[in-house]
């Protein structure tokens, strides 16, 4: 069956929220329906309310109705429901359906909590520290300075950009000198590339080069700086307009934290004396040494937050881990969350939702603007209806779709094949199962510091490379490149995605005026950052999305073969018009809703109906 095109959007084209009341707009192909509504439920209860026809916008009608928000709850639920003789249409945050849908893919709009408007204009750059750049050789680990893993293997000094150890060997003991100093002597070449925001891997005092390990939560790593250093990297950021992310790991500690203590270094460690202060800290089984690691991992204990110095400590006090760095003089913008979903009390995170909503509150508590982002590597809808995370890593809703329909390649490694169709589908259901500023504050990237990177999962293919870059800032999501991707850094599995930022290819690399002219777009075309998505058109050959915000439009063409096919931009309101091309510099006309392209295997291609610079 042909189902009538039906549209409807979130951003200020289609949504408006005044006085409690939500003013929706719907948009139709123009054919006589009997009826036009919109269905909400505000007390549990189906109330279908009669949509008025306010316009037209090229060949289709728009439809307007009021409803007022849930008092019972924070989000308000709501789908639409049309009727043309025998036939019932119904139109969910997916697409179009011959029934009502289930409620998980109903349009929500979040009234309480909402997401820091900011996120969603930024562009983010993930930093590996020790791999980034050695700004103060004077402060790098020195080879044997110390040992880790319970004393048994020495720390090692490696030159910048030499080859990585083995991981099960020597991943986490090996040290390039990467610091704090070295990110502010590069924060020119980061924001000449056009960089607004800085996601840093841990930071704060650890024995391993990764620091998912903590030994001391309230110190910066001394072979990175100071906490002084921290603060004057900081401000300078601000001063630049730039924003800062650092990442929290709060689940569990180093078993070499004082707290814990295998190495029975101090006098009142946890793990060799049952009266210990901090013995609930962790989670013994009673009076022995047997302890919860995380995922089982003896060197990562974990934290017990039903013990109300834990909580304190971490959270809850006003002199908190979570608040002191949202604090002057650091100030930072927010936390990303290491394993959020894993976090509660003893084996299996019982009470996660609580704690989540915990961080959360004492996050906001110093600053409502701050960005709560939490780690998630399969679907998080659970912890994304606005009361908890601003934002996942969106692995599920970004990466793992992109890689299957690129790399053919599962978030396993293992193979798997996805139609253009298929790649549509979930991504549709990703983003339909949150609230739309949600879906925009999503952290979304290709690769990071625990995935192969993505070039290297391409075989090194550039015309797919491009395509990923060119979904990557034009998605709904907020974009982040993980160091050394604007070069063509390559690597595999953990360690080997870690490699050291080889600063002797910005002058030569074809990449850099690449990323530097996505990223430049991005932050000049509001629509990219905030606009809706639009499915035009998919076949096995090609898929056509476009971003619209107001008068503003940008059309994102992907094709996988030689393909001469027809847009049918009649779907945003746009009969006539003319655009350009990003790529091919292109003068194109769009006649009778209609655009043409002719596109070669693996092209991408970006029109901007106005002016693309």
């Amino acid at each position: 069956m042909n189902l009538p095109y039906l549209r409807h959007v979130q951003t200020p084209d289609g949504l408006c929220f005044k006085n409690n009341v939500l003013t929706v707009t719907l948009t139709t192909e123009d054919l006589k329906f009997d009826k036009v509504q919109v269905r909400h439920e505000p007390d549990n209860e189906e109330y279908l309310v009669d949509m008025s026809r306010v316009g037209k916008e090229g060949r289709l009608v728009l439809w307007k109705a009021s409803i007022p928000i849930n008092s019972d709850r924070d989000i308000t639920h709501y789908v639409f429901k049309i009727i043309m003789g025998k036939q019932q249409f119904w139109l969910d945050a997916r697409c179009s359906h011959i029934r009502i849908p289930g409620k998980e893919y109903h349009f929500k709009f979040n009234a309480n909590h909402q997401p820091p408007a900011w996120v969603s204009e930024q562009v983010f750059y993930q930093i590996f520290p020790d791999r980034f750049c050695n700004g103060n050789p004077q402060i790098s680990v020195k080879s044997g300075e110390y040992q880790i893993r319970g004393g048994t293997v020495d720390v090692v000094k490696k030159e910048w950009g030499s080859e990585i150890g083995d991981y099960k060997k020597s991943s986490s003991v090996e040290f390039y000198g990467g610091d704090l100093q070295g990110i502010k002597d590069k924060l020119d070449y980061l924001q000449d590339l056009g960089i607004t925001s800085l996601y840093l891997n841990p930071i704060f005092q650890s024995n391993s080069n990764h620091k998912y390990d903590t030994t001391d939560y309230l110190n910066v790593d001394s072979h990175l700086g100071t906490n002084e250093d921290f603060a004057e990297l900081s401000k300078e950021i601000h001063a630049r307009g730039l924003k800062i992310v650092l990442d929290a790991v709060f689940n569990h500690t180093s078993e070499e934290h004082p707290w814990f203590d295998k190495n029975g270094k101090g006098s009142s460690g946890a793990y060799h004396h049952i009266d210990s202060p901090y013995r609930h800290f962790y989670l013994f089984d009673c009076d022995s040494k047997n302890y919860l690691g995380w995922k089982g991992v003896a060197t990562l204990p974990v934290l017990n937050f039903e013990n109300e110095e834990v909580r304190n400590y971490i959270y809850q006090s006003d002199q908190s881990v979570i608040k002191h760095w949202l604090r002057e003089p650091y100030a930072i913008d927010g936390w990303r969350f290491d394993v959020i979903h894993m976090l509660g009390e003893g084996d299996g995170a019982k009470n996660n939702e609580y704690y989540v909503r915990q961080f959360r509150e004492a996050t906001k508590s110093v600053s409502s603007e701050s960005y709560v982002l939490g780690e998630h590597f399969f679907e998080a809808t659970q912890w994304l209806q606005g009361d908890q995370e601003d934002g996942s890593m969106n692995y599920y809703g970004f990466a793992h779709p992109v890689r299957a329909l690129l790399a053919e390649l599962d978030i396993s490694y293992d193979p798997i094949s996805l139609t253009p169709a298929d790649f549509i589908y979930w991504i549709r259901e990703a983003n339909a199962k949150i609230p739309w500023l949600n879906q925009l504050s999503q952290l979304n990237q290709l690769d990071s510091h625990d995935t192969v990177r993505f070039l290297t999962m391409l075989k090194g293919d550039e015309k797919k490379m491009r395509m990923a870059a060119v979904m990557l800032f034009t998605f709904v999501g907020t974009p982040c490149l993980y160091y050394g991707t604007e070069v063509g850094l390559v690597g595999e599995q953990d360690p080997d995605n870690r490699r050291c930022f080889p600063w002797e290819r910005v002058a030569t690399s074809s990449w850099i005026p690449f990323f530097k002219g996505l990223i430049r777009n991005r932050t000049e075309n509001a629509e990219w950052q905030k606009g809706s998505f639009e499915v035009l058109s998919y076949s096995d050959d090609h898929i056509v999305y476009a971003r619209k915000l107001g008068t503003e439009v940008s059309i994102v063409a992907l094709s996988f073969t030689e393909i001469e096919f027809s847009i049918p931009v009649w779907k945003l309101g746009i009969e006539n018009a003319n655009g350009r091309s990003y790529f091919e510099h292109k003068l194109l006309e769009v006649h009778n809703g209609e655009l043409i392209l002719s596109m070669s295997p693996w092209q991408v291609e970006i029109v901007k109906i106005g002016k693309l610079s």
